[in-house]
């Protein structure tokens, strides 16, 4: 991300239907960016494109 670019976060479709577990994602030309929804002034985390699908994949299987 550069030249103050802000992010556009959207719901993941991976987020807990109650509520109570969701996580916001932000897709940029480098990396996906991810947070927690609840608390969104925390820091957030990025991963790589290329890392996305086996990171989801981990994720899902936890």
């Amino acid at each position: 991300m550069s030249g103050g670019t802000e992010l556009a976060w959207f719901k993941s479709t991976y987020s807990g239907s109650q509520g109570d577990s969701c996580v916001e994602v932000a897709i940029a030309d480098q990396a996906i960016h991810v947070r927690d929804s609840k608390d969104s002034a925390r820091p957030h985390f990025t991963v790589s494109q290329e890392a996305w699908a086996p990171f989801v994949h981990f994720a899902a299987h936890r």
